[in-house]
């Protein structure tokens, strides 16, 4: 492609395959919050997008390409070539699901079960080597197809080693990385064996710039660069020199684009459900929440909350009805399967507990539905976020520039997200359930010309750096 050419390379591509009984493949826009953005940005530049096949129907759909690279006809990959990569299953399973998803995300949102995990033995060692495998796959792609004087976005956790067995191969490349995780504090990056604690810091700072979503995620990695590796590192300029190389951090908060995603809200699927869902809750207040039945998530303390909400205001009770759209993740992990059976435990309580003749007082939905989640913030009276930990979270961003009713935001001080929402949300801990409960009452208690004014400046915050900018203000890093 040339000079001038971007390359994104990430673990999920802008297109997935599913294959039907007769063997036939059928493609369609590849789902998540990462690949959203990407695409978005993609559809601006001359990229070239690499990623991983992560089902039987990819791995097909890539054997049938000519050295991967996909026939885009007949389907939108967001403006961008596809090359997707054929990694062996079982490599690709050790890397993502046993090291990217059990080991670096859990690092990265302290979720670690601390008396029994994490434990690093010969297995470890074992799948370290297939994360090791995975990223050599990407860096070899990305040096055989990059032009020269390319610009190279590697993306994730998933990737954490690319840019520096990139930069081995091919030292003429702009190289960036940006983490869309929260970064964490180097007591907890400690828990990794010091191998892979360097490893992964050297993989990082073998880019040109490194990108967070957040200022406290990169001081997080500047400090663990610090400690670990004895890096110089100059919180002035953003830099971290290492090993005679200067890296640049930057911060880069990812928004919404606001037109596009209004012009979906007003689509006939969302207006069918937003009729549905009225009908079915009536003119009680509604608080919304959408999410992935994922551990960061919180939705076991969201729904605490919302009974101790119930039990402490007793004077809500018929006057609100609490919407939880949880879709299932990572059903992989035996812990994900647990946490969602755990949500759907809590949910029948709170039904058992509370329900009348005429008021359901939980709404518990545990299966994606697109349309019905924007539809859903188009009713929002309130929008809980409460993780843990996020490295962004864009339902408080979407929610906040969909409401029609100038939705109060309760939001988690540990999104990444409250650094530019927190003024004008009500900011909670997300382990303190009392605490939540007492913000959704003062939430729903709010003067309204009050919620008004503070929603106005949530979708002013929200909307302010939409997909094409963030992705440029990262290419303009590079010089």
């Amino acid at each position: 492609m040339g000079e001038g050419q971007v390359v994104i390379a990430s673990n999920r591509g802008p297109v997935s395959f599913s294959m039907s009984e007769s063997g036939r493949l059928s493609a369609r826009r590849g789902g998540g919050g990462l690949v959203s953005g990407l695409s978005a940005a993609a559809d601006e530049e001359r990229a070239l997008w690499i990623c991983a096949a992560l089902s039987d129907a990819d791995r097909q759909a890539a054997r049938y390409a000519a050295d991967g690279r996909l026939d885009t006809a007949g389907y939108d990959p967001g403006g961008a070539t596809v090359r997707m990569l054929n990694i062996p299953p079982a490599t690709l399973h050790r890397a993502y699901n046993s090291v990217a998803n059990s080991l670096l995300w859990f690092c990265h949102h302290m979720l670690f079960d601390i008396p029994n995990k994490p434990a690093f033995d010969t297995a470890s060692e074992r799948e370290w080597a297939s994360y090791r495998e995975y990223n050599a796959a990407f860096a070899d792609a990305m040096a055989h197809d990059a032009g020269e004087r390319a610009r190279t976005m590697v993306q994730d956790y998933h990737l954490t080693l690319t840019p520096l067995m990139l930069r081995e191969r091919r030292p003429d490349l702009r190289i960036a990385h940006f983490s869309h995780t929260p970064w964490a504090p180097r007591d907890y990056f400690r828990l990794l064996p010091d191998d892979v604690a360097r490893e992964l810091l050297l993989g990082m700072l073998g880019a040109d710039h490194v990108g967070f979503l957040a200022q406290r995620w990169a001081d997080a990695f500047m400090d663990c660069c610090a400690d670990v590796l004895g890096a110089n590192v100059d919180r002035t300029h953003g830099t971290v020199t290492n090993g005679g190389r200067v890296t640049r951090v930057g911060v880069h908060p990812l928004g919404v684009d606001g037109p596009a995603l209004c012009e979906r809200g007003s689509a006939a699927d969302v207006l069918a459900r937003e009729r549905s869902l009225r009908e079915q809750v009536g003119d009680r207040a509604l608080i919304v929440r959408v999410d992935r039945t994922e551990l960061s998530k919180n939705i076991v303390r969201g729904l605490a909350a919302y009974r101790e909400l119930l039990v402490t205001y007793p004077e809500w009770r018929g006057r609100v009805v609490h919407v939880a759209f949880a879709y299932p993740s990572r059903h992989d992990l035996p812990e994900y399967r647990e946490y969602t059976a755990e949500v759907q435990r809590i949910a029948a309580r709170i039904t058992d507990e509370f329900a009348t003749a005429d008021w359901d007082p939980l709404v518990l939905q545990v299966y994606d539905d697109y349309p019905r989640s924007l539809a859903a913030y188009r009713l929002a009276d309130v929008l809980l976020v409460n993780p843990i930990r996020d490295g962004m979270n864009l339902v408080a961003k979407e929610g906040a520039v969909l409401s029609r009713r100038d939705a109060a935001l309760v939001l988690s001080r540990e999104a990444g997200a409250a650094a530019e929402l927190g003024a004008d949300a009500l900011t909670v801990n997300p382990y303190d359930v009392t605490g939540t409960a007492r913000a959704l009452h003062e939430a729903l208690s709010m003067d309204r010309a009050e919620r008004a004014a503070r929603h106005a400046r949530l979708a002013e915050a929200a909307t302010a750096m939409p997909p094409h900018r963030w992705f440029r203000d990262q290419l303009d890093a590079l010089g």
